[in-house]
């Protein structure tokens, strides 16, 4: 698989793909959305809009001009076909692991974290998951389907086996749900409590951290499929991920960016902010 120099990229982010430690790609898939469907938009929505950002971060007196990042763009992915979409997304993240590079995908809605999973999880069996959400997505299935931004979770899950999906901010769910993630992950529900216990137990192991953007109260990031009430801040977000910084994270993911329901942009120029401290955090 070659992979060809992206000219529309994220602000900083336009090294080459052979001297670049972090790889972004976008996954603009939204076919199994059960709510408000756009997410496809959020990859290049988010390229458009960094270019109103700063590559220089004041929370980390770091810049995104001293390290070599590269952005291959979005992937073409089918409309019809959850299927070929994750094995499309797993194609291309495993070029990416074998070459010893950290891949960063923008999705698109939740479903995408599994093809990433399933790539990442042939190279590191021992993966954990740090999943940041306002919903569980643990159940078997929705509305039928196996496959859907509901089930990802569980999906995962069968990957990686119990005890290792660490999740925080739930605040939604189905009743089977939370009953059957009490034998399997470990849930903290509403916030970020209790994430320290992360450093001592993630410490030797590879990590996988997926952020789903509506674990945020809709006040501040309106612009998502399935909007809940009662969210974490975007600086208590931040300061979570600064706390994540001596964990061995060797791939990650935003999700659920729906830019139509956000008409200021408010929320991609949030989430734009989201994605400069993270390269930045995993550049350190």
């Amino acid at each position: 698989m070659k992979m060809n120099k992206n000219i529309h990229t994220f602000i900083g982010c336009d090294g080459e793909y052979e001297e670049s430690k972090i790889i972004i790609f976008g996954a603009p898939f939204d076919g199994t959305t059960s709510y408000r469907p756009g997410t496809r938009f959020a990859s290049s929505h988010i390229r458009n809009e960094s270019y109103g950002i700063e590559t220089y971060s004041p929370y980390l007196d770091m810049d995104l001009m001293d390290f070599k990042i590269y952005d291959g763009g979005d992937l073409e992915l089918p409309f019809g076909s959850p299927k070929k979409v994750l094995k499309i997304i797993e194609d291309y993240t495993e070029k990416v692991i074998k070459d010893n590079k950290i891949p960063f995908m923008i999705g698109g809605e939740h479903l995408v974290t599994l093809g990433t999973v399933k790539a990442i999880a042939k190279t590191y069996p021992k993966l954990n998951i740090i999943h940041f959400d306002a919903h569980a997505d643990l159940r078997d299935e929705y509305l039928g389907e196996e496959l859907s931004h509901a089930t990802v979770m569980r999906r995962c899950w069968e990957i990686l086996g119990d005890n290792r999906i660490f999740q925080f901010g739930i605040r939604s769910g189905d009743r089977k749900e939370f009953l059957w993630g009490k034998d399997h992950v470990y849930t903290n529900k509403f916030d970020f409590k209790g994430i320290e216990i992360l450093e001592e137990k993630l410490k030797d192991v590879p990590v996988y951290l997926t952020i789903d953007l509506d674990v945020l109260d809709p006040s501040e990031f309106p612009a998502t499929g399935t909007p809940e009430a009662g969210g974490v801040s975007f600086k208590e977000l931040l300061s979570v991920i600064y706390k994540l910084s001596n964990l061995n994270i060797v791939g990650l993911d935003i999700v659920e960016l729906s830019p139509p329901y956000d008409i200021s942009g408010i929320s991609t120029a949030l989430a734009c902010k989201l994605v400069r401290e993270l390269l930045l955090q995993i550049c350190r």
